[in-house]
Parts: C-alpha cells; structure tokens; sequence
C-alpha cells in the first residue's frame, strides 16, 4: 500500500524518539498500535461487506439465469412442432381448417381426382388429343368368365 521501506521507517522512529521523548514513546506506541488494529477492523469489516454484496448479487443472477433455463425447458416440454407451422401459416396465408377435424366430403379439391371435371369434355379438346394405344387402355369393367369354357391348351387334336 504505502512503499515505505526499513530505511524510512528508522529515520521515522529517530524523528518520534526526539520529538516524543524516550519516556513517553512506548505509550505512543501502544496507542498507535490500538488505532492500527481499528483501521484494519474497519477495513476487513468493510472487504466483508462488500464481498457478501458481491456473493448476493451473483446469487442474484444465477437465480434469474435459473428461472430463465427453467421457463425455457417448461417451453420445450410443451413444443408442438405441428402447432408452430400452423401458426405461421395462418400468420402468412390467413385461416386454414385444422388438420386434426375432418373436413365435408367434396368440400375440398382432395376428394376429387385432379383429371376430373364438372363439364363435359368439348369436341375441340377430344379431337385434339391424339387416341389412347390399346396396351395404353385399361378396361373399366373386368371380362366375364365363363365356367362351361374349357382352356386352350395351344395343342392340336390328335
């Protein structure tokens, strides 16, 4: 703290030795020791002090830090990765029906086929397109089979 050194405090003592008297400086001594002691009970009092401050406001933040993890995991307990993506659908396109209610029949294009069409095709479009090939064609309707039928075997008669 103060960069006094041995040969600063002799010339000090030399001083107080002349100027206190040989028979009194043992009591100033004492005395000064005594205030010393006070001072530096003050100052560890004050060091302590302001270190328990120090430890309360850390307490203080870690408390808060802890309550923010906390609310953060009570949030991640809670994540619905499905409601977030709604959210910012509706937020970007408006009112959506929820995925989780079933809609009416034919109220949504997902019922219908995408090739098919309420009006009749006109004569433009059926001359346009070019005729399906037959191994392109898929009958509708499944051939009969016929039980009295015998199968081909692919021999002649003998």
């Amino acid at each position: 703290m103060f960069d006094i050194g041995w040969s600063e405090l002799l010339l000090i003592g030399i001083i107080a030795l002349i100027a206190i008297g040989p028979k009194e400086l043992p009591g100033a001594l004492r005395t000064l020791g005594q205030w010393m002691a006070k001072i530096r009970r003050m100052a560890s009092e004050f060091q302590g002090q302001f270190q328990e401050a120090m430890r309360e406001a850390e307490i203080d933040q870690l408390k808060k830090e802890m309550d923010d993890m906390a609310a953060k995991a009570t949030d991640y307990a809670q994540f619905d990765p499905l409601d977030d993506v709604r959210r910012d659908i509706e937020n970007s396109v408006g009112d959506i029906p929820s995925l989780d209610q079933p809609s009416t029949p034919g109220a949504t294009a997902e019922t219908q086929p995408e090739h098919a069409t309420t009006s009749p095709p006109s004569e433009t479009t059926a001359a346009a397109s070019p005729p399906p090939s037959d191994s392109a064609t898929v009958s509708a309707a499944p051939e009969p089979v016929i039980a009295d039928a015998k199968p081909e075997t692919g021999r002649a008669p003998a």
